[in-house]
């Protein structure tokens, strides 16, 4: 992504120090990629971008995990207080994996746990980790035991860049090169879109206000549950309407690209989720 070459780097530690919100917003909008360049040269010339090793953006790989019946995917097409959402994330340009899980129970708090995980089982859940969902869903109210009902539903993979605002008082991620795969191997990328994320305090940041001005506004979407939707079209779809209408319509689909695996020295580390994956691709 060229257009991040007029900011100055930002290491991680200090991003997360500087932008640690008590109260934060977060904002989503799915943006054509060609309008990108514009939003970033909007932005104050004081903006950093998150910056490891020279590098600038990040491949990320996120294995998404669910009943057979789609709890987690229903809870979010049809918004319950209660509901949950079960993922791996993989880090693929360091070899780290993690196990999240956000839950939301009756009074509308939000609970999110990280733990690192071996990035070996990223696409199944071990017998620890379904024993810790089980903790999870009894603090919500859900059956402990439907953590045994639990496989992994949806693979995505995309590039991230991360900014932090000129006054720290704000962060946005741009995600790029973006993929859905599912287990049988059917699958979509969507080359010509981002996704913009903005977490702010009170006020919107500078990135909100350059999105605004380009004539963009923030939109309901998940990558899990909107990509689900696209790829099973009997589904409930009433939230993402427009943008299954829209960007994620199969007339701006392309196919998932080519095989990677995590970089790791651990032996048999490729996720076999899927025979097609998602090779990490220069910075846009």
């Amino acid at each position: 992504m060229t257009a991040l070459d007029r900011f100055d780097p930002v290491a991680l530690d200090a991003l997360v120090a500087e932008a640690s919100f008590l109260t934060r917003i977060d904002r989503k909008y799915v943006v054509p990629r060609d309008d990108l360049g514009a939003v970033l040269a909007a932005l104050d010339p004081g903006t950093r971008v998150l910056e490891i090793d020279a590098a600038r953006d990040f491949a990320y790989e996120s294995v998404y995990f669910d009943t057979p019946d789609l709890l987690s995917f229903r809870m979010a097409a049809q918004p319950r207080r209660r509901r949950f959402k079960l993922r791996t994330r993989s880090y693929l340009d360091t070899g780290k994996s993690y196990l999240e899980i956000k839950t939301r129970g009756a009074r509308g708090t939000t609970v999110k746990d990280r733990d690192e995980y071996d990035p070996r089982d990223r696409d199944r859940l071990t017998d620890d980790a379904r024993d810790d969902v089980a903790g999870a869903f009894a603090t919500i109210g859900l059956a402990s035991e439907r953590a045994d009902e639990l496989d992994a539903t949806l693979l995505t993979r995309y590039r991230r860049a991360t900014l932090l605002a000129a006054d720290g008082a704000g962060r946005a991620t741009v995600d790029t090169v973006l993929e859905w795969i599912a287990p049988d191997g059917r699958g979509f990328a969507l080359p010509d879109t981002a996704i913009v994320e903005t977490k702010s305090g009170a006020r919107p940041s500078d990135v909100d206000r350059a999105l605004w001005r380009a004539g963009h506004r923030p939109a309901t979407v998940s990558k899990y549950a909107t990509g689900l939707a696209a790829l099973r079209p009997a589904l409930p779809r009433n939230r993402w309407a427009r943008l299954l209408r829209g960007p994620f319509d199969p007339s701006h689909r392309a196919a998932p690209g080519t095989p990677t695996t995590i970089a790791t020295h651990k032996e048999d580390a490729s996720c076999p989720i899927s025979p097609t994956a998602v090779a990490p691709s220069p910075a846009a």
